[in-house]
């Protein structure tokens, strides 16, 4: 995979209530990812970016909310999450990225 592609297809962590409790029970990661993004280059970006061995990837398309600017309806963008499943013992340490 290009060298290039490998940065931008994670657009960075995504840290909810959620997300840590999946962190917590399943061994799992969540990531904002490019909307183009598959599960295949997913893995391999975070297998070479993070130095981790990934068991699974689990991908979401979330729907954009409608929402009122004043008068105008208007609707947010829509986007994409990854559900990234660790091997046993492995762990990726936001704070040492920052």
């Amino acid at each position: 995979m290009n060298e290039k592609r490998l940065y931008t297809i994670i657009l960075g962590p995504h840290v909810t209530e959620k997300s840590v409790r999946a962190t917590d029970r399943h061994h799992q990661v969540v990531f904002r990812v490019a909307k183009d993004a598959t599960k295949p280059e997913l893995k391999e970006a975070v297998q070479k970016l993070f130095s981790v061995q990934v068991d699974s990837v689990r991908m979401v398309n979330v729907g954009g909310k409608t929402k009122n600017f004043r008068q105008m309806q208007g609707e947010r963008s829509n986007w994409k999450k990854a559900y990234v499943r660790l091997a046993e013992g492995q762990a990726i340490n936001f704070e040492d990225f920052q």
